[in-house]
């Protein structure tokens, strides 16, 4: 089945008119799945998108009014997204292993009138610090554990006849209508950060995510309506959102999210199910994989004698290939990385036994895409080449050798961090121009390089933002910590302490007793912290860590 998209919403700017044209088109067709659990076809959710409006309606949401979302990957979080951008409601993506203080912080923030929330995390909330909203709604069956609306409640209570009321006759394909948006009009706050003192809400307009989506339709040809999709990063993070979810749902495709802890064995078994053709992921989960399923098979005495062989290596790595494509399900067509560079070694050999896989480069403030170049001609250690409508530059004398901090401008930017015009002012240049704070060069066939992140940024095992200088103001906030940084080890955090030894030395405390006391700050430290940003160890330095003339710590001098 092809692409069925009308010229006259290929042609335009609207978001809405895209989502529109594909549930008319789709109607009969999947569209999400909880595997193992619920199923919704196109015409379910263009259902449960207009029981959800009428629930809108009386709680008194209106278009321009927020709406926050805080659950684990499921139908029914993608469906409630899809019913704010429909409507004209803004929606609050909000990652579901956020701190509860977090999350309340978050809500209030943003003036989110309702709260869509899984039940678990419910219980870990306090009304009493949400004032503004106006119900709790559970995700899983629209439940409502807190209404502050009669109307509301009575609306809930009676939703199906709300709905027979208004289609009296029969739902069809022609009911469905989605506002008319407009690319300059605000339809997501996602925020960036964990932290109620470092969090940025990210106000990204329709603009933005149209943007995003129309690159996707017009530059990844090889997908279909009823092609099946694995969604295996968070919903709450524009990349999973955006990509893996908005993108394939425009195309008519079948998403599939899945409903436990993404381990390789789980993912194996949901490609084997699925048979992608489209891989959308972070590095981890693919290293984890080629150095568990095929690094071990190579180590072998026989498979490494034959890798030596002339002309029989490459038959070998054909095969290892072939066998490599069956793992992923054995209709990939190509894997895409975002958010990280792949480990060398891992990438190095994908390269040598020609695997189709490609890096991307975004960040939230660009919804996510800044570049993108296929696998068929993706050059090895870039991050591919700017996406369209978007415009980069590197702020260096030399940008092919020098590198410098890469500038962005296009319809991909954000409008801003909302209520913070300090944050926005430090990385929007001027003219349209935004500073993404990363080291780049950019060579003459305009392929990107990222040298390093000047903003810290670490990526967590599943696509979150991890900011260490949240974890360390923490760290140094405990007993017996002088300074501290946190780095990513191979896939894990570990933080890098100078202890106070003078006041180790007042107090006569030695080696061994502050080896308990620093076994007490990590717990202590990890209390407090999200799963994804738990710190597995504390390594003692001897020496203070090396300062640039302001007293930064030279961080680049102690990463691994």
């Amino acid at each position: 089945m092809k692409e069925s998209i009308k010229e006259d919403v290929r042609n335009s700017h609207s978001l809405n008119a895209i989502i529109k044209d594909r549930i008319k088109a789709s109607w009969d067709l999947m569209a999400f799945s909880d595997m193992g659990g619920h199923n919704y076809r196109y015409r379910d959710v263009a259902e449960c998108i207009e029981k959800l409006r009428i629930m809108f309606e009386a709680a008194g949401v209106k278009r321009g009014d927020r709406v926050a979302l805080c659950g684990k990957n499921s139908s029914n979080w993608a469906v409630t997204f899809l019913a704010c951008l429909s409507a004209g409601v803004v929606a609050v993506p909000i990652l579901h292993e956020f701190q509860p203080e977090v999350i309340h912080h978050i809500v209030n923030h943003s003036g989110s009138k309702l709260l869509f929330v899984d039940a678990n995390i419910w219980e870990k909330l306090d009304e009493k610090e949400l004032p503004g909203i106006v119900a709790a709604i559970y995700i899983a069956e629209f439940g409502m554990p807190l209404s502050r609306s009669e109307e509301l409640t009575d609306t809930r209570n009676n939703l199906n006849e709300r709905f027979g009321a208004k289609f009296p006759y029969a739902y069809e394909a022609k009911d469905f209508e989605a506002v008319e948006d407009k690319p300059d009009e605000l339809a997501i706050i996602n925020y960036t950060s964990g932290s109620t003192g470092m969090s940025k809400g990210v106000m990204l307009p329709y603009g933005s995510i149209w943007s995003n989506i129309r690159y996707c339709l017009d530059n990844i040809d090889y997908l279909h309506p009823g092609d099946g999709m694995v969604n295996m990063l968070p919903l709450a993070h524009l990349y999973g959102m955006v990509v893996e979810t908005l993108h394939p749902f425009c195309r008519g495709m079948h998403c599939h999210f899945l409903t436990r802890l993404p381990s390789p064995n789980v993912i194996i078994a949901a490609f084997a199910e699925v048979r992608p053709k489209l891989i959308i992921t972070v590095p981890l989960i693919i290293e984890k994989i080629v150095k568990g399923k095929v690094f071990p098979m190579l180590e072998k005495p026989m498979m490494k004698l034959l890798t030596h062989l002339p002309f029989i290596d490459d038959k070998l790595y054909a095969k290892v290939k072939a066998s490599l494509i069956e793992v992923f399900g054995g209709q990939v067509v190509e894997i895409i990385i975002g958010g990280a560079a792949l480990n060398a070694e891992v990438g190095g050999f994908l390269k040598k036994i020609g695997f189709p896989i490609t890096v991307g480069y975004g960040m939230t403030e660009c919804g996510p895409l800044i570049t993108y170049t296929p696998a068929s001609r993706a050059k090895e250690g870039t991050c591919g080449q700017i996406v369209s409508r978007m415009e980069m530059k590197v702020n260096s004398p030399d940008p092919e050798n020098i590198p410098g901090d890469l500038w962005v401008r296009g319809m991909n930017v954000m409008q801003g961090y909302l209520d913070n015009p300090e944050a926005t002012e430090e990385v929007m240049m001027g003219d349209g121009w935004m500073n993404t704070g990363d080291m780049c060069t950019i060579d003459a066939d305009g392929y990107l390089t990222i040298s390093g992140r000047s903003k810290t940024m670490i990526l967590g095992p599943s696509g979150q933002n991890i900011y260490p200088e949240e974890i360390e103001q923490k760290l140094n906030n405990l007993p017996y910590v002088l300074e501290s940084i946190v780095i990513d080890d191979h896939g894990k955090l570990v933080a890098l302490v100078v202890p106070d030894r003078e006041l180790l030395d007042k107090e006569s405390i030695d080696d061994a007793q502050l080896d308990g006391i620093m076994a007490d700050n990590l717990a202590a430290l990890n209390k407090d912290l999200p799963a994804y940003s738990k710190v597995s160890e504390i390594e003692l330095q001897s020496e203070e860590f090396e300062k640039t003339p302001k007293r930064s710590i030279k961080r680049f001098l102690y990463q691994r």
